[in-house]
């Protein structure tokens, strides 16, 4: 039987806010530094800090790299060797905090691009706005969403899927009283090993002081 990854409070673990602000600061960052660094702003960083959010996997992925850890750092989770998953034997992990329960699906070797989920999501949830690099695919396998994408809202049912480019703006929601099933495939990065930091946080003067070193933040709307 495969054992139970799912991070629980009452079991010890930190809180990803204690882990998160502890980290920042062990980085000598502010949070407008991380909030530059992950494109994640800086009032739900704050939030996610005092532990008055929860950020979904991907935005959790975007502040690791940022901090310049792996994901694993703020969550146990589980790291299958083999390609092959067995349906019912998959370990399951979540964020604390978080109402969603993850069930990993791809396998990691050298040069893999794809990262997939199936996630169970919870009458009532909704996540934050994001955007970030790489491509997504979703395929509602039970239930329904509500997804937001670029301001568009559209409701996908069973069957149902969208493939979108991940630096449009776009967050989702179960808007029904029902449990929904998703699978969702992308390109972003989530459990690769980040073995240095995003950027250079601090450098020191000759006097000892640390000044900032900030990275020049491009609008979205001005990407390609």
């Amino acid at each position: 039987m495969a054992q139970n990854a799912l991070a629980k409070e009452d079991e010890g673990h930190p809180k990803v806010g204690a882990l998160i602000r502890a980290r920042r600061r062990q980085q000598q960052m502010t949070l407008m530094d991380l909030g530059a660094a992950a494109e994640v702003s800086v009032g739900y960083l704050s939030q996610v800090e005092r532990d008055h959010a929860t950020p979904s996997l991907g935005t959790l992925a975007q502040i690791s790299r940022a901090l310049g850890v792996s994901i694993d750092y703020f969550v146990a989770t589980p790291a299958p060797h083999n390609a092959l998953t067995r349906a019912g034997e998959r370990n399951r992990f979540s964020i604390d905090g978080s109402s969603i329960v993850y069930e990993r699906l791809g396998a990691e070797f050298p040069g893999n691009q794809l990262s997939s989920f199936v996630m169970s999501v919870p009458p009532g949830y909704r996540s934050e706005t994001v955007a970030h690099e790489g491509e997504e695919i979703l395929y509602v396998l039970e239930g329904a969403i509500t997804q937001r994408l670029d301001g568009e809202e559209m409701v996908m049912n069973a069957g149902d899927s969208l493939h979108f480019r991940g630096n449009r703006p776009h967050s989702w929601s179960n808007h029904t009283d029902r449990p929904a099933k998703l699978l969702w495939t992308g390109t972003l990065a989530l459990f690769r090993s980040t073995a240095r930091p995003a950027r250079q946080v601090a450098a020191k003067s000759k006097t000892g002081a640390n000044k900032p070193v900030r990275k020049k933040v491009i609008p979205k709307e001005k990407r390609t």
